[in-house]
């Protein structure tokens, strides 16, 4: 395909399970793209969906021709590495994700793409409302991002999630990284780049359910800390400093009062504590090493970050 022919806009949706909510968004989002003005590309990315979601894209594929593409990938390899599939096969000299639950609202996209035509290279959407979600959840989010902004050696904006531009040399930046465990918050944040952010009202899910549940979310959590921070393994060094240092003082103390006085302290119950105490931070701090280790473990064998079994 010659450049003159390629699609100026690329819109990246992760797709997992979603058969319900397919048609209306492509619906809703073809409202918007045929108003710009513009080439443009919609990429669904099928990851490894259990249900009939596949059949549907390629139902709508079959009717909008060279709109739509659709990689479907292998199995179900996980949102982070389903936009990556996505970012890296789009042609496009911006990229745009999108969820598929209409969650973020497609009338946003020409906002998005005016603010990239004034020079901004990464136009974030920032959700001013978090609908449907337990105070709980969004009290985690917030001490989440509160956690890793202090530790980490890269700032993520609360609230800024996955709704996106890229322009053409972010996307380049980003697909030179070669890390399989990602973390997108953090790989946004850490190339850089011109950016600006363009605040939205989150809407409630068209149709369907989220698969995210708690457990999901706590390893998201953990991935997001652990890939661009090692202040855990600092602590541990710094827990180690301080018993130490408390133990030496309370031995000395001990000896001294045994040595000058001959007074025998007898202590089963503070010698308990004492050896609960290292006993739960000595796991704590194989548990953290262990999560560190894990991922260079992932990481060295190098493989595929997704697999493509087939392209429509």
């Amino acid at each position: 395909m010659s450049k003159s022919l390629l699609p100026v806009i690329s819109i990246v949706v992760p797709t997992y399970n979603e058969e319900e909510v397919v048609n209306l968004f492509i619906k809703k989002i073809l409202q918007v793209l045929n108003n710009l003005n513009k080439t443009y590309e919609i990429i669904f990315v099928n990851d490894g969906s259990t249900d009939n979601t596949l059949n549907v894209l390629i139902d709508a594929k079959n009717i909008f021709q060279k709109k739509i593409r659709i990689l479907n990938l292998s199995r179900n390899f996980g949102k982070e590495a389903a936009m990556t599939a996505g970012i890296e096969n789009a042609v496009g000299e911006a990229v745009i994700l999108i969820d598929i639950d209409l969650q973020h609202p497609p009338e946003l996209i020409p906002v998005f793409i005016k603010k990239w035509e004034e020079g901004y290279d990464v136009v974030a959407g920032k959700r001013m409302n978090r609908p449907g979600e337990s105070k709980l959840k969004r009290l985690s989010a917030s001490l989440f991002y509160k956690i890793n902004n202090s530790i980490s050696e890269i700032n993520i904006p609360e609230d800024v999630g996955d709704y996106r531009l890229l322009s053409r040399k972010v996307v380049n930046s980003i697909s030179k990284m070669p890390e399989n465990q990602r973390f997108m918050k953090g790989i946004f944040a850490w190339v850089g780049y011109k950016t600006i952010i363009v605040e939205y009202n989150q809407r409630n899910r068209s149709a369907g359910k989220s698969s995210f549940n708690g457990m999901k979310l706590w390893n998201f959590a953990i991935d997001g800390i652990t890939s661009f921070s090692t202040v855990p393994l600092k602590i541990l060094l710094y827990i180690g400093f301080i018993t130490a240092f408390i133990s030496f003082i309370i031995g000395s103390t001990i000896l001294m009062k045994a040595l000058v006085y001959g007074i025998d302290l007898p202590g089963y119950t503070s010698i308990a504590v004492i050896i609960s105490f290292l006993g739960g931070a000595q796991l704590m701090g194989l548990g953290i090493l262990g999560e560190y280790i894990g991922r260079i473990y992932k990481e060295v064998k190098r493989r595929p970050i997704f697999i493509i079994e087939d392209e429509y």
